[in-house]
């Protein structure tokens, strides 16, 4: 599958934060994001799994409902044709409070992150066509069951979009968060 954003066209604002001045608190804000980024990693690869033992006939949709539901993000309402909701919808929100709140703040603070905050805000975008996508496949699995063709595709493009962006957004913005918060005064 071909890569969805091409590295070389990514803006960076170079290293924004100063290590020698970063205060633990500072630290710990810039971990958050690479924690919650984590977070989301760990339930798309649980979903990858799910979704693979579908495919190979090991679990049925039943079993995998069970699953999907142990996740952190889940709802009673998972069911294999709508595998994505909640994960779609915690990523939604998640990409929703850093385009209303997080990423104004940081644009404030003038560290030449202007570029990559329309980058990143504009690849938010392109994640949502994505889960878009991932939900458009899976109610056709529903009128399909037995071809995950579909799925599948979906899935990888929004893992190799989701992954990609993760490390672009941990590149860029873990120093100025690191050094200005999430907020005005948490730093």
């Amino acid at each position: 599958m071909a890569a969805l954003w091409d590295e070389s066209a990514r803006p960076s604002a170079g290293s924004t934060a100063d290590d020698g001045a970063m205060t633990a608190r500072g630290a710990a804000a810039g971990q958050h994001l690479v924690e919650v980024h984590d977070h989301y990693r760990a339930e798309l690869t649980q979903l990858r799994d799910v979704l693979e033992q579908v495919r190979a006939g090991n679990r049925g949709a039943g079993s995998a409902r069970s699953a999907l539901n142990e996740m952190a993000v889940r709802a009673n309402t998972w069911v294999l044709g709508s595998v994505c909701q909640t994960y779609c919808l915690a990523l939604t929100q998640h990409h929703s409070m850093e385009d209303a709140a997080v990423f104004p703040h940081l644009a404030a603070q003038g560290d030449g992150l202007a570029a990559v905050i329309a980058r990143l805000s504009d690849e938010h975008v392109a994640i949502h066509e994505l889960l878009e996508a991932v939900d458009r496949s899976l109610v056709d699995l529903v009128r399909e069951p037995g071809d995950l063709t579909a799925v599948d595709a979906a899935v990888d493009a929004l893992t190799d979009a989701l992954l990609s962006h993760f490390a672009y957004e941990e590149r860029e913005l873990v120093g100025p968060l690191s050094k200005h918060g999430f907020y005005p005064g948490q730093v």
